[in-house]
């Protein structure tokens, strides 16, 4: 079977068991939940993200900020409780409101909205996954209608596109809606010095580093990339006595003695693109995982969703600024030139300097947010990567997943311990922005 056949089979039994739980019959004409509506478009983009080739993790964080912050402006705008994030996320303007009076459905504008906003932010998706957004977009729209006066379809269907269309076009102006070359620059002068990064892989393309630019592009919650700022890595040294030397040395010793639990867990977390829904899908598929088991309505899925959303977005600016700024080489790169001309790390280098840890800046920013949402010992089962083959892992809390994410890029070879730490507290920094953020009313 070809890897086109093989994403239709993928796509198109996730589709069939995502709708098997909350679909209805002529019998019963009851229309699905809004917040089953938005786990199944979730269910969907989650495949695409790992499919669609442009999708590199910052571009995923990018898509599924948007995605969570459009589902929770079409609730806001028919509740009492939710209050807009419309004047706090930077230079987001009002969405269109419901008009008073008038009859609107919860799943109905929710589909309307996720569905225009998927066919926009997968634009660029093969087509076998254009197919799978127009099935589910036809099936979640007779299910959500399921019942309903047309009218009152009519316009729910309206309004979902009309909030839609305004974060879309709100996201247009923020440095990510294009995307060439997969993200790396067609020219690129490389650092000059021992200290700097220089490419990893042989791949052509990727002899430039990924999205330079990144950093610059505008936050939601923060105030802009460098306003959870880090200091400088440890000074480059070659001398065996440095404090270089010893971490990139324990990142040498490491690799020569995997246990098989550091080895699952490398494996665990790696989410390498168009492998795995990448780091930032995998924290939406863990709050994914919570809230379809707690069953906990509409309002709190898309503040979930959104606040997650948010933090992973700005995590990636934060995170891609400072590596850019301090462009610091890989270990990879220093344990070749200094200790082993032949060592190979446990998993592929990343196409980008070093410090700090997207992984370590991420998963903290993700805690950070998810241990306000739901408590700070909230214990849990990921089951993110099984159909990977890959075990489920269980966690007494967020940041002891966290902690493990980050962890787990000194068992693969990819990052020194210090740009591990560093991460995790840029993270803490970038999530107590988004923790500010007033959802309620």
């Amino acid at each position: 079977m070809n890897a086109s056949c093989k994403l239709h089979v993928i796509i198109v039994a996730v589709i069939l068991a995502c709708l098997g739980a909350s679909s209805t019959t002529a019998a019963e004409p009851t229309n699905a939940k809004p917040e089953v509506v938005l786990q199944t478009w979730y269910d969907l983009i989650l495949k695409l993200v790992r499919h669609t080739p442009t999708y590199s993790p910052p571009v995923a964080s990018r898509s599924l900020a948007y995605f969570g912050v459009t589902a929770f402006e079409a609730a806001a705008t028919g509740s009492g409780e939710l209050r807009s994030l419309a004047g706090q996320l930077n230079e987001l303007t009002p969405v269109p409101q419901r008009a008073a009076g008038q009859t609107y459905d919860d799943a109905v504008v929710e589909q309307a909205a996720l569905a225009f906003a998927a066919q926009h932010l997968f634009s660029n998706t093969g087509p076998t996954g254009q197919r799978a957004l127009a099935a589910l977009e036809a099936k979640l729209r007779a299910e959500a209608s399921a019942g309903l006066p047309a009218e009152v379809v009519a316009r729910s269907q309206a309004h979902g596109e009309a909030v839609a269309a305004h974060i879309l076009a709100w996201s247009q102006t923020d440095g990510g809606a294009v995307i060439e070359n997969m993200g790396f620059p067609w020219q690129y002068a490389l650092g000059k010095g021992a200290a700097h990064w220089v490419p990893t892989s042989l791949i052509a393309q990727q002899q430039m580093p990924l999205l330079p630019d990144w950093g610059k592009n505008r936050t939601l919650a923060m105030p802009n990339g460098a306003a959870c700022a880090l200091p400088t890595p440890l000074d480059y040294s070659e001398a065996k006595t440095s404090e270089f030397y010893k971490q990139a040395f324990e990142v040498y010793q490491v690799k020569q003695s995997l246990s098989d639990e550091q080895r699952a867990i490398a494996l665990f977390w790696s989410d390498d693109p168009m492998l795995s829904p990448t780091p930032p899908g995998h924290w939406v598929s863990i709050a994914l995982q919570i809230l379809k088991r707690e069953d906990v309505g509409l309002g709190k899925t898309v503040e979930v969703l959104a606040l997650l959303g948010v933090a992973q977005a700005d995590a990636f600016i934060g995170c891609w600024q400072t590596k850019y700024q301090y462009d610091l080489l890989r270990p990879v790169t220093y344990i070749r030139r200094v200790i082993d001309p032949k060592w190979d790390p446990f998993i592929n280098t990343p196409p980008f300097p070093e410090y700090p840890s997207g992984h370590s800046t991420q998963s903290a920013a993700a805690a950070t947010v998810l241990s306000k949402l739901f408590g700070e010992n909230f214990a849990f089962e990921d089951a993110t990567r099984h159909g990977d083959g890959l075990a489920p892992r269980a966690f007494p809390s967020f940041w002891a997943a966290a902690k493990e994410a980050g962890m787990s890029r000194l068992y693969g070879g990819i990052h020194f311990r210090a740009a591990i730490e560093r991460g995790l507290e840029q993270g803490r920094c970038i999530g107590a922005f988004v923790n500010a953020l007033h959802t309620r009313r």
